[in-house]
């Protein structure tokens, strides 16, 4: 199969506009496929450019997405979401319309109920997605229906550009050079505002409720971690993209792998979901601010805008290489003896291994639904090489639970730690857990927020409790196995057991 098989395209002057060129539009549909915002969207610039009424809607496809239907998290957010959306398109004078799955089932019905006769939407970039969507595409344009495709998403169609050997990068330096040198100062085409009005058909279809779907949970109510941290919707994205734009960007580069500093953008989520498009976080955090020198060359911006890379580097491999979530992009891993250890993968998801860091950032995750970026590579690290245990395993735990679940980011995240994907961390890198959080949380402040059970050990001994003296532990009130587990593996002899299995691949 040709590496571009999947993915949708436009021909150079689209069926439905050749054949209509004299003909009044009637009325456009327009599907959120995923970008569930209003500002920066091409979609919807388009729709309303033609001058017809537009019918908005969202489509619930957890059957064609089979297992890459969004997880528990995920599902959580997007109710948020997509109330938040509606709640934006009727200020508007519209409204946004909910329909299940198959997508080209309730896109054929909203064709018969509404009379349509185009179809615009913005890309997806999942295989069984593109492949939905060229389909619809297809098959709609063949009988004279305009049907329009757009990206959103992304700073750049992952499947323009290529080495000078017409190959997919394989590695993000080269391919971050790459892209800089297609971009215009402003990460593209600079970012459109949200419209004022939306012009509103004669009479609305149909609408299922979005609280019939039941995508937040009803008990046990394991939610309110995530109510307290987060703000689903386009208006939340805008706000979070300001306060961290206005200061925090700038001290990003010295400070992005403290976890216990709170100097990420938290703009994950969002990003995921589209309520905010790369461009508009482009342009925001590259914006010089009146009377101040130009940001552009700062540090933090510069970091920060490779970890923009870093997302458009995991959708290219996505793209061209469709196996990415299931199978490890560096064939010989696919032999490699992983173990099989139940007790230990309980013990990783609930933040008991006795290690600190990893406990913590695992209990981070499952209390808000995202754990700090430097944490995820220290506990995706224990998991394939302290515990030897499948990278898919730990994929799967983080799609259920991250509300940033991304297919492309998590894949190609889980494979750079195991040492299996494109760019990766070699293998024989394993992180020490001690080490790492002495270093990235030296204060335990990280720690002491999400393993309070520690709260009173000294700095010297919070990243490795099994150090202390018996007085120590007795004085800050720590019993270990009991109120805190020791170690369920030690780390130099893991390290070992690792590099002998992957002598084992290499042969």
């Amino acid at each position: 199969m040709a590496r571009h098989a999947l993915i949708e395209s436009n021909p150079p002057f689209p069926i439905a506009r050749r054949r209509r060129a004299a003909a009044r539009p009637l009325t456009t549909l327009l599907w959120f496929n995923r970008d569930l915002r209003l500002a920066d969207n091409p979609a919807l610039a388009a729709a309303l450019a033609r001058g017809a009424p537009v019918v908005p809607f969202y489509v619930l496809e957890d059957g064609e997405a089979g297992r890459w239907a969004p997880g528990s998290a995920s599902r959580w957010w997007l109710h948020g979401s997509l109330q938040a959306l509606d709640a934006s398109l009727r200020a508007r004078g519209s409204a946004l319309l909910l329909r299940r799955g198959p997508a080209r089932e309730a896109i054929e019905a909203l064709l018969a109920e509404t009379g349509a006769d185009a179809l615009y939407w913005n890309r997806r970039y999942e295989a069984w997605a593109g492949a939905r969507a060229q389909a619809i595409k297809t098959a709609l344009q063949a009988r004279g229906i305009e049907a329009r495709s757009f990206n959103a998403a992304l700073l750049h169609e992952p499947s323009r550009l290529a080495t000078a050997m017409g190959q997919p990068y394989r590695v993000f330096t080269p391919f971050w050079k790459a892209l800089r040198a297609q971009l215009e100062p402003v990460g593209g085409a600079a970012p459109v505002t949200a419209p004022r009005r939306i012009a509103a058909p004669p009479a609305w279809p149909r609408s299922e409720a979005l609280d019939g779907w039941a995508l937040r949970p009803a008990t046990p109510d394991w939610a309110a971690g995530l109510r307290d941290t987060w703000t689903p919707g386009e208006a939340g994205a805008q706000a979070r993209l300001a306060a961290f734009a206005r200061q925090a960007v700038y001290a990003y580069g010295e400070r992005r792998n403290l976890p216990g500093a709170g100097a990420t953008s938290g703009l994950s989520p969002h990003l995921h979901f589209g309520e905010i498009g790369p461009r508009q976080v482009w342009q925001a955090v590259t914006a010089r601010p009146p009377g101040e020198l130009d940001p552009a060359g700062s540090l933090g911006v510069q970091t920060f805008l490779s970890e923009i890379g870093w997302r458009e580097f995991s959708y290219h491999l996505l793209v061209h290489f469709a196996h990415l979530p299931e199978a490890p992009l560096r064939a010989e891993f696919a032999a490699f003896p992983w173990e099989h250890d139940e007790a230990g993968r309980a013990a990783w998801q609930r933040g008991r291994t006795g290690y600190p860091i990893v406990d913590a950032g695992m209990r981070e995750l499952w209390h808000t639904g995202w754990m700090h970026n430097r944490v995820r590579m220290i506990a995706a690290s224990f998991l394939v090489k302290d515990l030897l245990l499948p990278w898919r395993d730990g994929a799967d735990w983080f799609w259920d639970t991250l509300v940033d679940a991304d297919l492309a980011s998590n894949s190609a995240g889980w494979q750079w730690v195991a040492g299996c994907g494109a760019d990766a961390a070699p293998y024989f890198r394993v992180f020490n857990p001690v080490l790492q959080g002495a270093k990235f949380d030296p204060q335990g402040a990280y720690v002491r927020r999400w393993v309070p059970e520690l709260r009173a050990l000294p700095d010297a001994l919070l990243h490795a409790p099994w150090t202390a003296r018996p007085v120590d532990l007795a004085a800050a009130g720590v019993e270990l196995g009991r109120t805190y587990p020791m170690p369920i593996v030690d780390h130099a002899c893991a390290r070992q057991r690792a590099l002998r299995a992957l002598q084992q691949v290499k042969g």
